[in-house]
């Protein structure tokens, strides 16, 4: 019989192996004010994002600084990634609840105060998957024509690659 899965379950294959995630929610902060820094680190190695958020003077680089270590940690303590080969892939904003307040005005009147709040996921990459990867290409590029074709044989064979 044939197991089949849910609606929202994600296939155990299409899972990556060199990704790594950590959210948060509820902060509070705008979600425009989180997008400003979050700009700044997109695409950059987690070293150079310590460095870039310690400096930055805006109040929403603690708590995306946090969650950056906490997704490093996740990282290094889950999958055994190295720190120094992570990259930031994918970070995201989305806009999270209005907490609302009253606050008491003259004339028994009183004042609506909004708080913003924010959902900030990031996402790490190990990069040195990658190496390993362009490495294996440059020394199948090297090999003669007929052992190119015996190996790439034998990797589609044994499922290593699906394309050829």
């Amino acid at each position: 019989m044939v197991k089949q899965r849910k609606k929202n379950e994600v296939d155990p294959s299409k899972k990556t192996k060199n990704k790594v995630y950590a959210s948060s929610q509820y902060i509070p902060i705008s979600d425009d004010k989180a997008r400003r820094v979050i700009d700044q680190i997109r695409g950059r190695s987690y070293e150079e994002v310590l460095l870039i958020l310690e400096l930055m003077p805006y109040r929403a680089c603690y708590p995306i600084l946090k969650l950056l270590y906490s997704a490093a940690a996740n990282a290094s303590h889950n999958k055994g990634f190295n720190k120094a080969d992570l990259i930031i892939s994918k970070v995201e904003v989305s806009k999270g609840t209005t907490m609302k307040k009253l606050k008491p005005r003259a004339r028994g009147r009183s004042y609506l105060i909004k708080r913003s709040t924010c959902h900030i996921t990031i996402v790490l990459e190990d990069i040195s998957y990658f190496k390993e990867y362009k490495e294996q290409i440059h020394f199948i590029e090297n090999l003669p024509n007929d052992a190119r074709e015996i190996y790439l044989f034998r990797l589609k064979h044994n499922g290593v690659i699906t394309m050829g």
